[in-house]
């Protein structure tokens, strides 16, 4: 099982904000972000996950989006004050990959929830992933 996951620091999050609109908008109001990707799990171990993140986001968070399916499961689920989405859980889980996104700040409850489209999700994913790897090792040459 392949597995890739980080806790992104200050730092970073300055970095990262610049690599989309998108990215910029969530980073931007980021206090606390992690992200844990697993890839060729098995369908037991897929399942044990989604029900793993069933039981996290039944207590105390309030689901935006849940599709809970046999080849795909998605669940955003947030925890509010006021207007204001403070706390996000975004779980994506099909047969070839597994993703969940904390992320606890202050948010635009419009914007969590433009995560439940499949393209945002994946064009955040992707983005914000590239992005991390590419400056996990910043050069102090300019050159390179």
């Amino acid at each position: 099982m392949g597995t890739t996951s980080f806790q992104v620091p200050n730092f970073m999050k300055a970095v990262l904000s610049n690599i989309s609109p998108e990215v910029k908008h969530a980073i931007g109001n980021i206090s606390d972000f992690k992200y844990i990707k697993f890839k060729n799990v098995s369908a037991l171990k897929r399942q044990s996950l989604i029900t793993e993140m069933n039981a996290i986001t039944n207590k105390g968070f309030t689901d935006v989006t849940r599709k809970n399916e046999i080849d795909k499961t998605r669940i955003i689920s947030v925890i509010e004050l006021g207007a204001i989405v403070t706390d996000a859980i975004i779980f994506s889980s099909t047969e070839n990959e597994t993703t969940a996104y904390y992320l606890q700040g202050n948010f635009d409850p419009k914007k969590i929830k433009s995560f439940a489209d499949e393209d945002t999700f994946n064009s955040f994913s992707n983005n914000l992933i590239q992005a991390y790897q590419t400056n996990l090792n910043p050069s102090f040459n300019p050159e390179n």
